[in-house]
């Protein structure tokens, strides 16, 4: 979901402020991806619709419609009948919804077959199935990283391993960035392709849904402090289930295509950590929590300027490693 409108919280303006730049990047990145690979990463601009089931749902809503409206977000207050014109099967006794036109969607399992594509045929070799046993570190600055039993040399490593990224051996401590996964549970069901049940993105109470071109309607997602533990749960799965029933009762029928779990990188205000970092050499591009391909763009230009040019481009500026030690030293 390039979600940067219907996603803008309160106290979050500097994070908003990045999304906002690299939601405007997409449309572009998209097209030119899809003309290098030649494949479709399913970028669809339908919108996106926040819906209210009750009274309490329409308070909340009200509310970060105010707050969304505020910082210039262009959304619209739709009655329940009005939203249900634009998607039928939603729920008949639905009180309320926001449009956000401007809110997209790209399909993540195609961008990144369309990304591995393109970086193979730009001459750059992928090394599948061979972990980073560690990051070799000589004299305060990046000699390399350590494949297995092999060495790599490098004069500069990206460190981009989501939510594993505290987890590579051989950085100073200092230089560890505080990275935690945050589970979610997610699963798709399967709609008639021809037929689809929804066209927009929805937000519904607890649960959002994604419609895909191939029929497949993506259902997530859980938000759990669990580690790295993989497993799916009743609890968890039963969640989703009833928050998309809630919304759309005609999911009744539809068959379970997919579960799984995923890990967002999690960062201690949920901001990324972006740009140099304590080890001369060692740059970031880690911590993006539930905004990784939102960010993919404006991440990727402001990284591989900073690479080739030494400058650090001013929309990242705020995301640099070294706020929380600044703010350790203003709370200490």
């Amino acid at each position: 979901m390039l979600a940067a409108g219907i996603e803008a919280e309160p106290g979050e303006a500097p994070l908003y402020a990045l999304n906002r730049l690299s939601q405007q990047l997409w449309p572009a990145f998209a097209a030119e991806l899809e003309a290098a690979s030649g494949l479709s990463v399913g970028y669809r601009s339908e919108g996106t619709l926040v819906v209210a089931l009750n009274r309490d749902d329409v308070a909340q809503l009200r509310f970060h419609y105010d707050y969304q409206r505020s910082l210039g977000i262009a959304l619209e207050w739709l009655s329940g009948a009005e939203a249900r014109r634009r998607e039928p099967h939603l729920h008949p006794s639905l009180a309320a919804a926001v449009l956000s036109r401007g809110d997209h969607q790209v399909d993540n399992r195609r961008l990144v077959t369309a990304l591995r594509r393109v970086f193979l045929a730009a001459g750059g070799k992928l090394h599948e199935h061979a972990p980073v046993a560690a990051i070799e570190v000589e004299g305060g600055r990046v000699a390399g990283i350590r494949l297995g039993d092999a060495r790599r040399p490098a004069d500069v490593v990206v460190l981009a391993a989501g939510a594993w990224s505290a987890e590579i051996a051989g950085l100073p401590r200092a230089a560890q960035p505080p990275v935690r996964p945050v589970k979610g549970q997610m699963l798709a069901l399967r709609m008639d392709a021809a037929a689809p049940l929804l066209s927009h993105v929805v937000w519904a109470p607890k649960v959002y849904l994604v419609p895909r071109g191939d029929g497949r309607l993506i259902v997530g997602a859980t938000v759990e402090e669990r580690g790295f533990d993989d497993s799916l749960t009743a609890g968890g799965v039963f969640a989703l289930l009833e928050g998309v029933w809630r919304a759309v009762p005609g999911v009744e029928e539809l068959p379970i295509d997919e579960m799984w779990v995923g890990f967002r990188p999690g960062s201690r205000d949920d901001a990324p950590m972006l740009g140099p970092s304590e080890v001369e050499g060692l740059v970031l591009a880690t911590g993006h929590h539930r905004n990784g391909i939102l960010l993919t763009p404006v991440t990727a230009d402001a990284v591989s300027r900073f690479i080739l040019t030494g400058e650090v481009d001013e929309a990242i500026r705020p995301f640099g490693i070294g706020r929380f030690a600044a703010r350790a030293k203003e709370e200490a």
